[in-house]
């Protein structure tokens, strides 16, 4: 029984991550728009709940650090990290407005919020998603399948199809995907800045 019970997961995790190729230009494209952004001044934000949560903390440290190439550090606050401000505003105004208020607070004009959800449907990522258009800031939503009320609300979506665990197992690897494009736009633009100078 586990055995059929683990080779249906590993087979549902196989179809997610084909989905998620046929999302490569998208990708691709977040990487060069988060590169020219970051590269500008502006912060990414990130938020999820739960195991995209995790995932959300992964992004944000793979840009102050580093993903695979030895660079400066990039501005990203992982939203739902912060446990005082998290646990703080959850008492004082709702579990509904925990990234809303920090994104209130943190996000500007061409800043990027990143929500992270296997349902597409948690109100407090909702809510950050109205508040990220407030400030002027661009949404982008990482979910499962779609149509998801967040889906709708973000400016822009990469909906996976496939099973909640697979989902956010293949967060992860999407994860690593735009970090890899990031570096790679960054390169680009660091080899045309050497050109214009010489």
């Amino acid at each position: 029984m586990s055995g059929e019970l683990i080779g249906g997961h590993l087979d549902g995790l196989h179809q997610t991550l084909e989905n998620l190729r046929r999302h490569e230009p998208l990708l691709r494209r977040w990487g060069r728009v988060l590169a020219h952004r970051l590269s500008g001044g502006h912060r990414l934000l990130a938020a999820g709940n739960g195991g995209s949560a995790a995932e959300a903390q992964h992004l944000t440290a793979e840009l102050v650090g580093r993903y695979r190439e030895d660079r400066r550090p990039f501005s990203a606050i992982a939203l739902c990290a912060e446990s005082s401000s998290v646990t703080a505003i959850g008492n004082d105004y709702g579990y509904q407005e925990v990234f809303a208020r920090q994104v209130r607070a943190h996000a500007g004009p061409l800043d990027i919020v990143v929500l992270l959800s296997t349902s597409g449907r948690s109100p407090n990522l909702l809510r950050a998603a109205e508040a990220a258009r407030e400030a002027g800031a661009t949404s982008w939503a990482c979910t499962g399948p779609a149509p998801n009320p967040l889906a709708e609300v973000a400016d822009e979506t990469l909906a996976l199809d496939g099973p909640s665990p697979n989902v956010q197992e293949a967060q992860l690897v999407l994860v690593h995907l735009l970090c890899t494009a990031f570096e790679a736009e960054l390169s680009t633009m660091d080899t045309l800045a050497r050109r214009r100078v010489s």
